[in-house]
């Protein structure tokens, strides 16, 4: 196939796509509107925008112990074909990005392209795994500023929330298009455990006895599951901030022990108490 024939197919692909809805909002709890901009940047909590520290880049693709992975963000052509497919996955979704498409908009030639990454999909990961990175530095700006350990986690769901609205293709790259990118896999990048850590961080004072790692699962699994399905117009809109505000301060509070049962003075048939 030509350089021409490519171009024309790639534009016919991104046709297809171009009538996208754009990324949904939410409403904080003051009515005001979230809006769900695209942007290449950290996402901080709300509130909180200068707090967070920028990542290294080699924390980006690395394992615990230093070896690098594919996804793995390099200086120069690579970040710029990074941020590329971040912009352009934002803009028209992710089936709109295309290798051809992605040397275009970041200003090199194919053949970079090639030599930066194997094939479309390693820049995907490469998008995820910047995503956690960006995700682990808005939930440690949120769990920091909180007032309290206690409000650590209520502060965590709304800068988990305001992160998965805001950057909806890029939350699909690191949770529903990378398999490989768990915190089970022998060789996943250290940024999703980096971001579950905060999770855990964040609701381990509300443990009381019960295994931490298990409840940040269940406040992720919550997250996550509320993200997607409010993303996906299956739950009743006018209930989501009482959803999430159930999440973020009812749900995995420690459960409350029964009070002991008073018992009665013996001899009165009155029941009085004691």
């Amino acid at each position: 196939m030509s350089d021409d024939q490519g171009g024309a197919a790639d534009q016919r692909e991104a046709a297809v796509h171009a009538d996208r809805r754009a990324a949904p909002t939410r409403p904080d709890p003051g009515g005001a509107v979230i809006d769900a901009e695209p942007g290449d940047g950290p996402v901080h909590a709300e509130g909180q925008a200068g707090r967070a520290r920028e990542v290294p880049a080699h924390a980006e693709g690395q394992l615990g112990d230093g070896r690098e992975v594919p996804g793995h963000i390099e200086p120069g052509g690579a970040a710029a074909i990074v941020t590329a497919a971040r912009q352009l996955a934002e803009a028209e979704g992710w089936p709109a990005v295309t290798p051809r498409r992605l040397a275009e908009r970041a200003g090199v030639d194919l053949g970079v392209f090639y030599r930066c990454f194997a094939d479309r999909d390693a820049v995907l990961a490469a998008v995820a795994v910047r995503g956690f990175a960006e995700l682990a530095v808005a939930l440690t700006a949120a769990r920091s500023a909180a007032d309290g350990p206690r409000r650590a986690w209520s502060a965590v769901v709304s800068g988990y929330l305001d992160f998965a609205y805001a950057n909806p293709e890029v939350y699909d790259a690191m949770l529903a298009h990378t398999p490989d990118l768990t915190l089970g896999a022998d060789r996943a990048p250290v940024t999703p455990a980096a971001a579950f850590a905060q999770l855990r961080a964040a609701v381990a004072p509300l443990a009381a006895g019960r295994d931490p790692d298990t409840l940040a699962e269940l406040g992720w699994s919550l997250l996550h599951g509320v993200v997607m399905l409010t993303r996906g117009g299956r739950l009743r809109p006018e209930a989501q901030e009482q959803r999430e505000e159930m999440i973020a301060t009812r749900l995995l509070e420690p459960p409350v022990a029964p009070a002991p049962r008073r018992g009665k003075v013996p001899g009165r048939s009155g029941g009085g108490a004691l």
